[in-house]
């Protein structure tokens, strides 16, 4: 058998869904030398509930300080980031829903939510990390 083929995952963790297929899923799955896979579907959404919930365990901050662009993670954190989360029965702040044409800053939002889940999976090892991104850029 070839080397390359050595190295391949024999199993590939298909996406899930929306905080189904998670980084924590993923990460665990990648670090057993196989494939794991994030859903990148409506991460925007659920990256924003994080914040607002508190973002146990600081997760979502940590990898939002990886971002390249800096000023787009501070700015999330500064709209969304509740310190003690959501008081009983408050809602959520909601993203705004996709149009024909929306705002740079609502994309920005899209791909900042991706990265901070693949960052996450990624984080302490070197194994192989997919997305499975259905969303509108």
């Amino acid at each position: 058998m070839p080397q390359a083929a050595s190295v391949l995952p024999r199993i590939i963790q298909g996406g899930m869904g929306i905080g189904v297929s998670n980084w924590v899923l993923a990460r665990a799955v990648a670090m057993h030398g196989q494939m794991g896979v994030v859903s990148g579907t409506c991460m925007d959404s659920l990256m924003v509930r994080r914040l607002q919930d508190g973002d146990l365990g600081g997760h979502v901050r940590r990898a939002i300080a990886a971002f390249p662009f800096p000023e787009i993670g501070s700015e999330v954190i500064d709209k969304y980031f509740l310190p003690g989360g959501r008081e009983e029965g408050q809602s959520y702040a909601l993203l705004p829903m996709y149009k024909q044409a929306v705002s740079v800053m609502r994309d920005q939002i899209t791909i900042l939510a991706n990265f901070v889940e693949v960052h996450l999976a990624k984080e302490g090892h070197d194994g192989v990390v997919g997305i499975n991104l259905l969303t509108k850029i």
